[in-house]
C-alpha cells in the first residue's frame, strides 16, 4: 500500500550505507553511515577512510566490518572526499592543526553529529581506520584530534605530518613522491610534527596499529616503519618484542612488531603483500577491544 510504502521510506535501512544530508560539512565533503539493527548498550563508532580514488561505498563493501558491526552493534562512519582525485587533504596545514578546519574537522563534525544522533554512543569507544589515502588521513586524525579517538588503524599509510609543506596533490599522479617513498625523520622530530598539532593537550593519546606490505611499490615500507617510529616517540613505547610464523594473527607471512605494555603501538609487516595491506578484521578489532 501506499502508507507502507512511505514507511519503508521513513525508517532507516539497518545495515545499510546511507547518506547523511542534515549536515553541512567544509571541504565537500561527504557522510555515510551504516547503523547495525541491534546497536550495543553503549555503541562503540568506527569511521573508515576510503583510499584514493575510491569512494564511501567501495570501502563499506571492501571489508567485513559491517557484518561485524551487525554482530558486534557498533556504528560505522564512512566520510568521503571528491578532492584530489578522491584522495585526503593530508599535506594542508589546516587537517594537521586541531580545530585547524580541512577534512580532518569535517569528520570530526561527523563524529559529532553521530554523536548527538545516538546518545548513548560511547565518546570513549571512537576508532578510526584506513587504507592508503585513508590511512594517511588516520595518522592526522591520531595526530590532530587525540582527544576524540580511542585506537587508529592504518593501513599502507605514512607518518603523521609526511605530507606537510607539499605544494603538490597529495595524489599517487603528483610529481612530489618524496613522502610516500619513504621520508625519513628522528623520532623526536616527528613526535614533536605530532605535538605541534596540538600543543596544548596533555591527556592520552590514541593506540595505533600500521599495517604494511613488504612488497609495496607505491607507498614504500619504509613509510610504515617511519609511521611506527613516530608513534612510538610519542607514546613514549619501544620495541618490546617481535613475533613471526604461525603465531602472527595478521598472517604467517607478517612479523608483528610490538611496542610497549598493552600494546600501545603496533606494526604488521607482510612478505610480499603489496599496496594496499588487506584488513584483517579480527585482528583490528581486538586491537580496538570490541572483540
Amino acid at each position: 500500500t501506499l502508507i507502507s510504502s512511505a514507511l519503508a521510506l521513513a525508517l532507516p535501512t539497518f545495515g545499510a550505507l546511507q547518506q547523511v544530508t542534515d549536515l553541512t560539512l567544509p571541504t565537500n565533503l561527504k557522510m555515510y553511515i551504516s547503523v547495525p539493527s541491534k546497536l550495543s548498550t553503549n555503541p562503540a563508532i568506527i569511521v573508515a577512510l576510503h583510499p584514493c580514488g575510491g569512494t564511501a561505498q567501495q570501502w563499506y563493501t571492501g571489508t567485513k566490518l559491517p557484518s561485524h558491526s551487525e554482530t558486534l552493534g557498533f556504528i560505522l562512519i564512512y566520510p568521503q572526499t571528491s578532492r584530489y582525485s578522491n584522495c585526503w587533504d593530508v599535506n594542508a596545514a589546516a587537517s594537521l592543526t586541531h580545530n585547524g578546519g580541512g577534512d580532518a574537522s569535517g569528520i570530526i563534525a561527523m563524529i559529532n553529529h553521530t554523536l548527538t544522533k545516538y546518545p548513548s554512543a560511547d565518546k570513549a569507544k571512537v576508532y578510526v581506520m584506513g587504507g592508503s589515502s585513508g590511512a594517511m588521513m588516520t595518522n592526522v586524525l591520531a595526530g590532530s584530534y587525540p582527544d576524540v579517538f580511542a585506537a587508529a588503524a592504518a593501513y599502507s599509510g605514512t607518518a603523521f605530518a609526511c605530507f606537510a609543506g607539499s605544494k603538490d596533490a597529495p595524489t599517487p599522479l603528483a610529481a612530489n613522491q618524496t613522502c610516500t617513498q619513504g621520508l625519513s625523520h628522528t623520532p623526536a622530530e616527528w613526535a614533536q610534527f605530532v605535538k605541534n598539532a596540538y600543543p596544548s593537550y596533555t591527556g592520552p593519546r590514541p593506540r595505533v596499529l600500521i599495517a604494511h606490505g613488504l612488497a609495496d611499490t607505491l607507498v614504500r615500507p619504509k613509510a610504515g616503519y617511519e609511521a611506527l617510529k613516530q608513534w612510538a616517540a610519542v607514546l613514549g613505547v619501544s620495541n618490546t618484542r617481535n613475533v613471526t610464523g604461525s603465531e602472527v594473527e595478521e598472517g604467517a607471512q607478517y612479523t608483528k612488531m610490538v611496542y610497549g605494555e598493552g600494546e600501545k603501538v603496533v606494526g604488521y609487516f607482510g612478505q610480499g603483500v603489496g599496496h594496499i595491506a588487506p584488513v584483517v578484521e579480527g585482528v583490528l578489532l581486538k586491537f580496538f577491544g570490541l572483540m
